[in-house]
């Protein structure tokens, strides 16, 4: 999986920046525990941790092309996995292209080298790299197709900035720290509904998915290479439940390839199950899978939310272990384990994010981490077949709200003190931000209005929920050294499906029925009728007073959170016994307490100044 960091700075000799360009990869270790390497030349430093998942001895970087002559002719840093990187490598080498190495690395480097900005979208992954033509001194920035793997940058007129988190550019002294109103209206009114390529810091963007950014002498550009294609549904139910089925199987099979021990997370849901039952298939006689998943001591969880959390995972997960005969393993996460971490969460994101959902997910994946180094997990068949409640509810017309924001009421933006929120202004910033989102979404003349709305809900849980999802899964994952693959991920799959009408993705009337049909058949039964239930949330007593504790602790002194947020607002809050809203969709009882404390420990450790 990896991290990648890079400076290109024609003003400057970066031949004599090593130690900031070393600085600035060493952030990353994490990500890359594996091994760590620096490439510098005069205008371009690329830095890159790895951490090995194929072709152990060879794919080292930042890898480099030469000429003939033995001169640099393009360097790259390369994170992620391209599943058919075999495929690619055959054609290349009937191209001419030699190999050093059995990497995917290589062939993306090669890619380049034969297809120029063509080549991502030969690439079948996850992935985002930087990389540098040496003879047009050109450096471009690439993410994959749904921005499963991180990018962030910054620019100056002569100099950009780029990493796999933002630690890696905050490393560097030229970018400071610091936080505007945007960014104030991102961690308030959306942390779940981030805005495509903000990157919360002044100053710092996310390539977004599908996108590249190059960046020469002439400037920065961005440039879109991929974006979903509305377009008619040719075929009938029959060869629609077939072809999903074939994709989901092939994208699962495809994902299995690793060099290192790979493992599957396990929720007893129709999602993960289906993976483990598919991937079970394509064994063959190789043997069960290795699975996984969370659970609490007695007495402390799960907790139930509503809609989002609906029944416990353990009796689906019996079932499912039981039918495929996997070797499981439960990864207990107590209460005094999420106290004693819950700072792992601010540390990976490097902005405050979701609090005790954050820290569970984390010791989970450690937990994986020390059987293996590659886990498959069931992420984004929601958005692909319209699994989340907000798809069933019972509106009909034009939609007006990220449909799982609860509304400006209970989210943080309540906290606010005045004068910020009227600097601010979250509502409108929000408001704005979903009519861009609204325009953006690719209509199919002709369609019915419930296939209409459905398309729309779609559209937004792909660009704005869905990155809120993966930047979760991929902070907690690489922050414990595991690489989590999604297979729904597949832009086959999610091209298709895409265009599947609702009556097609709802067969017999049911939340993600044409999946439950594709795989009927490798699920037990109970798990394949099993409504949508989310990661769980724990009930532990200590955790919830501690950080009652705590909050009350902030109140009592000059903390930085109050420069933002009203101290009486918190107060009432406290004094009342009324849950302090948060920044996580679920209600969960301590996401406002979490957030408190996090954004003030971020303040004060990252030394963020507002401005």
């Amino acid at each position: 999986m990896c991290g990648v960091t890079g400076w290109v700075d024609f003003d400057t000799d970066l031949r004599h920046e090593r130690e900031v360009i070393e600085a600035m990869t060493r952030t990353l270790v994490p990500r890359g525990p594996d091994a760590g390497e620096t490439w510098v030349s005069q205008h371009a430093a690329l830095g890159h941790r790895r951490l090995a998942i194929i072709d152990l001895a060879g794919g080292a970087q930042p890898m480099l092309a030469h000429d003939d002559e033995g001169t640099v002719i393009a360097a790259l840093t390369y994170s992620g996995e391209v599943y058919n990187y075999r495929e690619l490598r055959t054609e290349l080498e009937a191209r001419g292209h030699a190999f050093r190495t059995r990497s995917d690395t290589e062939v993306v480097l090669r890619a380049h080298l034969e297809w120029g900005a063509d080549a991502p979208r030969r690439l079948n992954g996850m992935f985002a790299y930087g990389y540098w033509d040496a003879q047009a001194q050109e450096l471009t920035l690439v993410r994959d197709r749904l921005g499963v793997k991180p990018l962030y940058w910054s620019h100056a007129p002569a100099r950009v900035l780029f990493g796999s988190e933002p630690k890696a550019v905050l490393a560097n002294p030229r970018f400071p720290a610091e936080l505007d109103a945007s960014g104030i209206a991102e961690l308030f009114a959306l942390a779940t509904g981030p805005t495509p390529g903000h990157g919360v810091y002044r100053g710092l963007q996310q390539v977004r998915p599908g996108h590249r950014v190059v960046f020469s002498r002439a400037g920065a550009r961005e440039e879109q290479w991929w974006s979903l294609t509305s377009a008619e549904h040719g075929d009938d139910e029959e060869a629609t439940v077939a072809h999903v089925r074939r994709l989901v199987a092939e994208a699962v099979g495809r994902q299995m390839e690793s060099d290192v021990p790979l493992g599957f997370l396990l929720s007893g849901g129709v999602d993960s199950s289906a993976i483990v039952a598919l991937a079970r298939e394509a064994n063959g006689d190789g043997g069960a899978p290795d699975t996984y998943s969370v659970a609490f001591p007695p007495g402390e969880g799960p907790e139930r939310q509503g809609d989002w959390i609906r029944s416990e995972d353990a009796p689906y997960i019996d079932a499912v272990v039981r039918h495929v005969g996997s070797e499981h393993r439960e990864i207990v996460v107590p209460g005094t384990e999420l106290l004693a971490h819950r700072d792992v969460g601010l540390d990976a994101r490097d902005h405050p994010g979701w609090g005790e959902p954050d820290t569970s997910l984390f010791l989970l994946f450690r937990g994986v981490r020390d059987d293996v180094t590659v886990a498959l997990s069931g992420e984004v068949a929601d958005e692909v077949f319209g699994g989340y409640v907000f798809f069933h509810d019972d509106q009909t017309g034009p939609v007006e709200k990220f449909p799982w924001l609860n509304g400006g009421s209970s989210s943080p933006t309540s906290l606010l003190r005045a004068d910020v929120a009227a600097e601010v202004r979250p509502q409108d910033y929000a408001r704005d931000r979903l009519q861009e989102a609204l325009d953006e979404v690719p209509a199919l003349p002709g369609e019915s209005a419930a296939d209409a709305r459905a398309r729309t809900l779609s559209y937004l849980a792909f660009t704005r929920w869905l990155p809120a999802v993966l930047e979760r899964k991929d902070r907690m994952s690489m922050a414990t050294g595991l690489e989590a693959r999604v297979p729904f991920a597949d832009h086959h799959l999610v091209e298709y499906v895409w265009n599947v009408p609702w009556s097609l993705k709802t067969i017999n009337n049911e939340p993600k029925g044409l999946l439950r049909k594709a795989v009927g058949d490798t699920l037990p039964h109970a798990v394949l009728r099993r409504p949508k239930s989310g990661y769980p949330a724990t009930t532990a007593p200590g955790y919830a007073a501690e950080l009652r504790r705590r909050v009350e602790e902030l109140t009592t002194r000059d903390a930085r959170v109050f420069e933002l947020v009203d101290r009486d607002a918190v107060l009432r809050h406290l004094r009342d016994g009324t849950r302090i809203p948060g920044p996580r969709a679920a209600p969960h009882p301590t996401g406002g307490l979490d957030f408190l404390l996090a954004f003030d420990r971020w303040l004060e450790n990252y030394e963020v100044r507002i401005r």
